[in-house]
């Protein structure tokens, strides 16, 4: 039997120093991380960190700037009523635009993964939207949209619609953008296909042998196994409809009737043309703070509906 003094006391922990080569795995492998941490520490981090100083200073990029304390955010919650219209907008745009694209992209997938003629052509054709530049993608809509030579309205003609104003009418100017976004979809398209790919044919044989039809099938296979995917699509679509901004800046520049002012132009405009640099630095944390809220209520909700395999 040990005595007592052989026996180690519980709980305390003893350092050791990490050997030569364990030292040196970590010095290689931060030196391969150091470009990516330099990037993220010096164009991400930095401005983030100084944007909340910021957020309590006036400046206009010229003179040293000012402490003002809470005044950016009592005007950002109380005197501004477009800081309201322009988180109104993206709202009603993440709202529209989000559910439409999931349920189209989904669609779409479950049409591309049958046994058609000419699968990969239509798939491709799809996604190849995603690579054009947003810069390219909101001046090919603005043709499309023109209110005499649009192709859309040119199409609505044929059945007997008169023209539209898309881009200059406020009641039209949100639907005309949650239409755009639907040249959008081939990414998330793209992740539904893999996610129907590794559905078991066996589930699916297994559901038919019971008395599933097609619609049986869906309900109670598909959509349960594609709900992890769902709501990735969703957590991704919510963060990019709030951060819409080059179309809007290319091709309405916010209106018509600041129709389209978008949060992040709401906040372009303050810092870099109105060159109120401190308060487009607390409309941002604004902004950041809902999309972040937005997120982990989405994250909380996944218990109720998202089913993953394990």
């Amino acid at each position: 039997m040990a005595s007592l003094s052989t026996v180690k006391p519980a709980g305390r922990f003893r350092f050791r120093r990490p050997s030569p080569q364990v030292l040196r795995e970590w010095l290689q492998g931060y030196f391969f991380a150091s470009p990516f941490l330099i990037g993220f520490i010096v164009f991400i981090a930095f401005p983030m960190a100084y944007s909340i100083v910021l957020a309590f200073q006036k400046w206009d990029l010229l003179t040293p700037p000012q402490f003002v304390g809470f005044k950016n955010f009592q005007r950002m919650f109380f005197t501004d009523k477009d800081a309201w219209l322009s988180l109104y907008n993206s709202a009603y745009y993440t709202l529209f635009a989000v559910p439409i694209q999931l349920v189209i992209s989904f669609i779409l997938a479950m049409a591309l993964t049958q046994k058609i003629r000419f699968r990969d052509f239509y798939r491709a054709g799809f996604y190849l939207p995603i690579i054009v530049p947003l810069v390219a993608w909101a001046i090919v809509w603005q043709r499309v949209l023109h209110p005499e030579n649009g192709i859309l309205n040119q199409f609505l003609e044929v059945f007997g619609i008169a023209p539209k104003a898309w881009l200059f009418d406020p009641p039209l100017a949100k639907p005309a953008f949650v239409f755009m976004s639907l040249w959008m979809i081939g990414r998330q398209m793209v992740i539904f296909i893999a996610g129907l790919g590794n559905i078991p044919d066996s589930l699916l044989e297994a559901a038919s042998l019971d008395g599933c039809g097609p619609w049986g099938r869906m309900r109670n296979v598909i959509l349960p196994l594609m709900t992890p995917l769902i709501f990735f699509n969703m957590i991704m679509a919510v963060i990019n409809s709030f951060q819409s901004f080059i179309p809007a800046k290319i091709m309405t520049d916010g209106g018509p009737e600041k129709a389209t002012l978008f949060a992040v132009l709401k906040i372009y405009n303050e810092g870099f043309q109105w060159f109120n640099m401190g308060y487009a630095s607390a409309l941002a944390w604004e902004l950041f703070i809902i999309v972040v809220g937005l997120t982990l209520v989405a994250f909380w909700s996944q218990r109720l509906w998202v089913h993953y395999e394990a």
